[in-house]
């Protein structure tokens, strides 16, 4: 009998062997390639050591890069999931409404990238929608654009693209809650806020930490949208570790590229571990 199981789990890691194969060849691989090039001299000369990273810390549009990317997740992540949440919770209680304010939510990710960029040029552009609302009413416009403004506008931009998709989410994992538990903890006497706290969060910690790792991945698109209306130098504000890869890809600096690609990959690993420590039973 032992022997029919050992030969049953054997043969279902026969259907893991082509994924494992796929990753190690073109995500491995490559990745060690990468480590190995940060340590020559521009990406192919001999050996230089640390002295790309040591480089690095003496870049100004380093500095600037990575100050605005993680002053933009610190700001963005955390309420993107709690409105979310919120949202989420809402519709599941309110069937009525649910399915158009889900079409009105995921809107976004049905529009195209380049129509995404025209409609946020004609709102935040000098002479844009929103300055002629402003001087409708008689307020003084404002530069969106060329001001600190732009990192507001880069914020506004990423909730709106992604609150439906994680409100999506979060109600796939309010739906495996059984309302049996909600039944019993009012019939206790438990009230809304204290079923919320002991109940719904406890129960969504999976899909918090997936909703966590994807939008941390979806951070790292917001870029082509900033790209497209501002260039590759936009506003200091926004500007951002993607306009800094772009640049100095753009240029070949393939030494540097290698460096920030380790240092990056190292920073997000220790981010989702720091996530899935959150998001731990112990810890909700």
């Amino acid at each position: 009998m032992r022997k029919v199981v050992r030969t049953k789990r054997l043969k279902n890691w026969y259907f893991f062997i082509p994924s494992i194969l796929g990753v190690f060849v073109f995500s491995v691989l490559p990745f060690c390639d990468i480590v190995y090039r940060s340590f020559l001299q521009g990406g192919r000369g001999p050996w230089v050591g640390v002295k790309n990273y040591q480089m690095l810390f003496s870049n100004t549009a380093f500095h600037l890069a990575v100050s605005n990317t993680v002053k933009f997740l610190c700001i963005c992540l955390p309420p993107l999931l709690f409105i979310s949440l919120i949202i989420a919770v809402f519709l599941k209680k309110n069937t009525k409404i649910d399915k158009l304010l889900k079409a009105l939510l995921l809107l976004p990710l049905a529009v195209p990238l380049a129509t995404v960029a025209v409609v946020w040029y004609i709102m935040f552009a000098e002479s844009g929608i929103l300055n002629g609302l402003l001087s409708i009413l008689g307020a003084s416009t404002r530069n969106w654009m060329n001001s600190s403004l732009a990192f507001n506008v880069l914020v506004v931009t990423y909730c709106w693209k992604n609150i439906g998709y994680n409100v999506v989410l979060w109600i796939a994992g309010l739906s495996r809650i059984p309302n049996e538990i909600y039944e019993a903890a009012h019939m206790d006497g438990a009230s809304k806020m204290l079923c919320f706290l002991k109940i719904t969060l406890p129960n969504l910690r999976q899909t918090g930490f997936m909703l966590s790792v994807l939008s941390l991945i979806n951070f790292f698109k917001v870029y082509r949208e900033a790209y497209l209306v501002a260039g590759d130098y936009p506003h200091t504000s926004m500007y951002m570790l993607q306009h800094l890869f772009n640049n100095w890809f753009r240029d070949m600096a393939i030494d540097r590229l290698a460096a920030v690609a380790v240092m990056e990959t190292i920073v997000i690993m220790f981010v989702i571990y720091g996530l899935h420590r959150f998001w731990r039973e112990d810890s909700i």
